[in-house]
């Protein structure tokens, strides 16, 4: 495996950069919508990743490609991008990020470390969450407000909307708290108008985030401010 690392590599696959910066003040971030060759990856990185099967090796290459993407429009320089030993990724100084695949899908995005402490994005397929899987996600008093939220429009799948969103909230406070978040932990109050509010219950952090649906998935992202 060729593991040398070329920032002008010409890679064949759509892109689409953008999208998720929309949902995050003051991000800058990068999605692709196919794998970028293994080559792309830093040294580090693919010896980090080297025991994995194939398919998790391209997972983990293209979303950092897209991360570097995403770092050099905030004008800071490239570098690998290695998990912590919580798996947490370790980002140039200065910076903080997220990073998200799902079936089809990849994407990073990235802000000044000065302008947020934190940031989580989610991305998953546009369908209802088996029932099982909902069982574990949906708490009590969400309930009702999903079925509010679905009877004024069917066509959504509000249940996944709410799992992104609790991801994102995660992906988002962990770094910064270092505190294993639980599904029932948090409780999310989605809006028809692509925002959400969410609130940890354990210490009593509300977080403002946005969500769409788009090209059959359902992206959420949220952030962590700075105290003032």
């Amino acid at each position: 495996m060729n593991v040398s690392f070329n920032s002008e590599a010409i890679v064949p696959c759509a892109q689409h950069v953008g999208t998720v910066e929309i949902l995050i003040p003051a991000s800058a971030s990068a999605d692709l919508f196919d794998d970028v060759p293994e080559s792309t990856m830093y040294p580090a990185e693919a010896a980090a990743i080297a025991r994995a099967a194939a398919g998790r090796r391209r997972e983990f290459a293209t979303v950092r490609y897209c991360a570097r993407r995403a770092l050099r429009r905030l004008g800071i320089a490239p570098a690998a991008i290695l998990p912590d030993p919580d798996g947490v990724p370790r980002w140039p100084a200065g910076a903080v990020g997220s990073m998200t695949h799902c079936a089809g899908y990849r994407a990073a995005v990235v802000a000044r470390a000065e302008k947020l402490r934190g940031i989580g994005i989610d991305a998953e397929p546009h369908a209802a969450l088996p029932g099982p899987a909902a069982h574990l996600v949906l708490r009590d008093e969400e309930r009702p407000r999903l079925r509010a939220l679905a009877g004024a429009d069917p066509g959504l799948h509000w249940d996944r909307v709410v799992f992104c969103a609790k991801e994102a909230v995660y992906k988002a406070c962990f770094p910064v708290s270092r505190r294993w978040l639980e599904f029932s932990d948090i409780s999310v109050t989605l809006h028809a108008g692509g925002t959400f509010d969410a609130r940890v219950l354990a210490g009593g952090d509300g977080l403002a985030g946005r969500w769409t649906v788009d090209r059959g998935l359902v992206v959420a992202a949220t952030w962590v401010c700075h105290d003032d």
